[in-house]
């Protein structure tokens, strides 16, 4: 059906007839239920020619059959309709309608075969997974009477833009605040002067949307922000955690991070870490704690596109690694892309150990008589500072366990470096032993951290040396894991007790502890000389 000639217009159809029309869908159906007040209509946008191609999920072009047979209006809003604006893709799709959000989310999830979820009852919202391709369809009723109210009750005006759901180009953009202006202008600011106090988060958010596109924040939104902090306590910690661990994902992680502390979020949110800036330190170190810890999490992001990104590397340390690394591209990836649990990957896991592991040194700072600052055993302490702080951030406990890991051992690098010793087998298993799949995250880190205190990389033949510690370690854990990283055991408790005659106990698990290091050490071989070395240390 030929529906042009109603370009840039609603159109309520009734058996493939026109039985309304109007500038506004609202215009449409009046029209259709006046004139056909019986019938059931169907509600279609008519896509004025001309636009721009909007980048946009190909998933939209897939629901466009079932877009097409609602009664009510659909609109695609917010991040998605600004990143089509900016040429990218979004795969998390946020809809609005009038009413019968939930319902709408629901047969969308039996179109497409896939599982849908009530958010809110009340607020009637629901979303729409579809897992397998990481994606989220959200389905909510408008905030307030119409999708103008909606759009001016959103957060920044870049993400209070709308388009019909069936609508593919520029022309069709709904913008009542002017927001395609500030997004040429790279500009971060709120839809009006109340936008962050009545939802706290947005001012963490407006950090991550300067973070993520390299935009600034207008003065009204810097202003916003300030007014927001003392409400974040309001803030469920679920959602602090969620815009904590999107900011540590951004690109630029030390930045997001700076920007959070100069605008009085970083206190608010994290304030172990925000203390840091109060922490000074001395050679080999150059800057405090916090600026260090904010260039570690910097270059720990360059070692991520040194390793992964097809780009040329220019700084020649950062080849150094990409050489040395190169066998184990694919299982370095697979490790850090792994999904741990509630979205958090090993990436973020990875960054998180950044973030934390100097932040033992707010408890263990000394001065000797020569002036020299000390942080002795600042790695513990700072593995109860992170679990501590990552527990009120409601991080899963394996989440938790795994970045105590990275924080506890990150100086074990540089441990192994002062022996001057060739890497035994030995060490290689109590290594892993004590930091398990953290173990990757700690080489990375300690490549990272090194890189900090020594710009420029210091003595070369030190950097040389210090990297070929962590590359052994990681030749060790992806070639030859079950026979020094977790060899499979050779005898049991239970033989262990019969060989033995002994009662259950902490002797059992303490043999086996002993045979399991020495078969890593490659001094037992087999079941033979496991039972023989059982009872030597049994005597």
């Amino acid at each position: 059906m030929d529906l042009s000639p109603y370009e840039g217009r609603w159109v309520a159809l009734v058996d493939k007839q026109v039985a309304g029309v109007g500038f506004t869908p609202e215009e449409a159906v009046y029209l259709a239920q006046r004139n056909r007040s019986k019938d059931r209509f169907l509600l279609q946008y008519v896509e004025p020619s001309g636009g721009k191609q909007l980048s946009l999920s190909p998933l939209l072009e897939r629901i466009r059959p079932f877009l097409l047979k609602q009664s009510q209006p659909v609109y695609l809003v917010g991040g998605a309709v600004r990143d089509a604006l900016l040429g990218r893709a979004s795969n998390d799709l946020d809809f609005v309608v009038p009413e019968r959000a939930v319902r709408l989310a629901f047969r969308m999830a039996d179109y497409l075969g896939v599982p849908a979820y009530v958010l809110d009852r009340e607020r009637d919202t629901g979303r729409v997974v579809l897992k397998d391709e990481h994606t989220t369809l959200d389905f909510a009723r408008f905030r307030g009477d119409n999708l103008e109210a909606d759009l001016r009750d959103r957060d920044f005006t870049i993400n209070a833009m709308a388009i019909p759901a069936t609508a593919v180009t520029s022309k069709s953009v709904i913008d009542p605040c002017q927001g395609r202006a500030d997004l040429k202008r790279g500009i971060v600011r709120p839809t009006h002067a109340d936008a962050l106090q009545k939802d706290p988060l947005r001012a963490m958010r407006s950090i991550r949307i300067v973070a993520s596109f390299g935009f600034s924040m207008s003065e009204a939104a810097e202003t916003a922000v300030f007014g927001a902090i003392p409400h974040l306590p309001t803030v469920s910690n679920e959602r602090i955690r969620d815009e904590v661990l999107k900011l540590v994902r951004t690109s630029v992680p030390d930045e997001a991070m700076w920007q959070m502390h100069q605008l009085g979020l970083l206190t608010a949110v994290l304030p172990e870490i925000a203390a840091l800036d109060d922490i000074d330190q001395t050679a080999p170190h150059h800057e405090n704690v916090l600026a260090h810890t904010l260039r570690v999490m910097r270059l720990l992001v360059d070692i991520e596109n040194a390793l992964f990104s097809d780009k040329d590397v220019e700084n020649w340390a950062l080849r150094d690694v990409r050489t040395a690394f190169a066998d184990w591209l694919e299982p370095l990836r697979a490790h850090l892309t792994r999904e741990v649990d509630g979205g958090v990957t090993g990436f973020t896991l990875l960054r998180l150990g950044a973030l934390f592991h100097d932040v033992g040194k707010l408890k263990t700072q000394t001065v000797t008589e020569t002036g020299r600052i000390r942080f002795i055993g600042h790695e513990s302490a700072g593995s109860k500072i992170a679990a501590f702080r990552l527990r009120q951030l409601c991080v899963s406990n394996h989440g938790i366990t795994h970045v105590r890991k990275i924080v506890q051992h990150h100086m074990r690098m540089l441990s192994l470096l002062n022996t001057r010793e060739k890497l035994s087998r030995r060490a290689v298993f109590r290594f892993f032993r004590d930091t398990g799949t953290a173990g990757i995250d700690v080489g990375l880190l300690s490549l990272a951290d090194y890189l900090a205190v020594h710009p420029g990389v210091g003595e070369t033949a030190v950097w040389q040396q210090f990297l070929a510690i962590v590359t052994e370690l990681f030749q060790y854990y992806f070639e030859r894991y079950t026979e020094v990283v977790a060899p499979p055991a050779l005898i049991n408790g239970r033989e262990l007790m019969q060989l033995l005659q002994i009662q259950p106990g902490p002797e059992i698990g303490r043999i086996l502890r002993l045979i399991e290091e020495s078969q890593a050490a490659g001094d037992i071989q087999n079941q033979e000389q496991a039972i023989q070395f059982a009872k030597q240390c049994h005597q």
